[in-house]
């Protein structure tokens, strides 16, 4: 038999690339209510936030977001500077950070997880409606 251990020689961390197959088949796996509601948004991939955006919410480490809706919510609460299609990124490194120190979740899950929270903003979803979404697309 083989030593666990072994089974993760030669393996590195999931690429951006990775991440954006993730992504893809997260939104593949959410109810296509969500996805026909979601409209076009666009979903992106990115080690980490920009400085000016983590400024803009206090945060000193880009790994404390992993993940920002950027655009206009279904009332239109965003300001003017919000981009004309909606936009949902997501942060691989801290991602993987919270996945590895979790530990109890499959990065399938927290991918899938991040990308149904910051849609959710888009439709002003309570922390309760982004968990029963989750759990239809499981």
């Amino acid at each position: 038999m083989t030593h666990p251990a072994l089974t993760w020689a030669g393996l590195t961390a999931p690429s951006l690339d990775d991440f954006e197959m993730l992504a893809r088949a997260a939104w593949q796996g959410l109810p296509e209510t969500f996805r026909t509601l979601a409209g076009n948004v666009v979903i992106r991939v990115e080690d980490f936030a920009e400085d000016e955006v983590l400024a803009h919410f206090g945060m000193e480490s880009g790994f404390d977001l992993t993940g920002l809706y950027m655009g206009a919510g279904v009332a239109g609460e965003i300001g003017t500077d919000a981009p004309p299609i909606p936009m949902v990124f997501l942060y691989r490194r801290p991602i993987l950070d919270e996945w590895a120190e979790r530990g109890d979740e499959t990065l399938e899950h927290m991918v899938r997880h991040v990308l149904v929270h910051e849609i959710g903003h888009h439709f002003g979803l309570s922390d309760d409606d982004i968990d029963r979404i989750e759990a239809q697309a499981a």
